[in-house]
């Protein structure tokens, strides 16, 4: 990883922010190597073994950023079984010895990164994902696939002026999860399900089977990161009426822009 030349003056001069993933695997250790090499080229730290002059310039001081539009390994923010290590906080730690502060979109669990030493801000694109909705879809109604995710839906819900509710969840067995809609009044109306994450889509296909059993005229899915793993496109295509996404993570249906959620967390962060 290398800063280019023609970079380094203006690297130097103004704050700068590494917009960067840390998904897949490889995303971390790329994360990691392009910060340092960006605070070596602040810091002035530019020794090379070609010659190439300069080898040392004067500290410019504090002004790196990092912007995380999807931040792999969040889903571990807690320790399920004893002698597991909490990942999410793990790779903020290491990322944070790096830069002057991290802006990071819909994490899933925010609280995992309180007390940091290097200031964080978590920062949502439900706004952006309501515009979307309010504009293309018309829904009536938005729904959250659980309770723990009812602030995302009472967001959205709010910026377009629609009823919301979750999903009831009930355990079967220790390894089985079923969503299921409460009694909802969905008949002759348009619900979207917003989370900030589908993975298998498999929540959302079944509760969209029963939404449409209990009236519901068209159901979409929306979230901030469309992981979109086993098939889940082809999946959910069979299921609902359409799919909404960030461009977090790329994939066929980014089609929300996450720059301006991303921007105000920096924003936030510089001032």
């Amino acid at each position: 990883m290398r800063v280019p030349e023609d970079a380094i003056d203006a690297v130097r001069s103004e704050a700068t922010v590494l917009v960067s993933n840390t998904y897949p695997d490889s995303g971390v250790l790329q994360t990691i190597l392009m910060l340092k090499a960006l605070r070596d080229v602040r810091r002035g730290e530019l020794s090379n073994v070609k010659g190439i002059e300069p080898q040392k310039m004067s500290d410019v001081g504090s002004g790196l950023y990092l912007a995380i539009p999807y931040y792999g390994y969040s889903r571990q923010d807690k320790r399920f079984s004893k002698g597991e290590a909490i990942s999410a906080r793990v790779i903020a730690e290491i990322l944070g010895d790096y830069c002057d502060g991290i802006v990071i979109l819909d994490l899933h669990e925010p609280a995992v990164l309180e007390g940091m030493d290097v200031p964080i801000r978590c920062v949502s694109a439900m706004p952006e994902v309501a515009e979307r909705l309010a504009k293309e879809v018309k829904p009536d109604f938005i729904l959250s696939p659980d309770k723990g995710a009812i602030d995302r839906a009472t967001e959205v819900a709010n910026l377009i002026g629609c009823e919301f509710s979750y999903l009831e969840k009930t355990r079967i067995d220790a390894h089985t999860i079923e969503h299921h809609p409460k009694d909802l009044d969905v008949n002759g109306k348009i619900v979207a399900i917003v989370d900030d994450m589908i993975s298998t889509g498999g929540t959302i296909c079944r509760a969209s089977d029963a939404l449409l059993r209990q009236g519901a005229t068209e159901v979409h899915a929306a979230c901030t990161h469309g992981l979109f793993t086993g098939g889940a496109i082809s999946r959910l295509a069979n299921h609902v009426d359409g799919v909404h996404s960030t461009d977090s993570l790329p994939n066929p249906r980014a089609v929300i822009s996450a720059a301006p959620a991303l921007a105000r967390g920096l924003k936030e962060l510089m001032d």
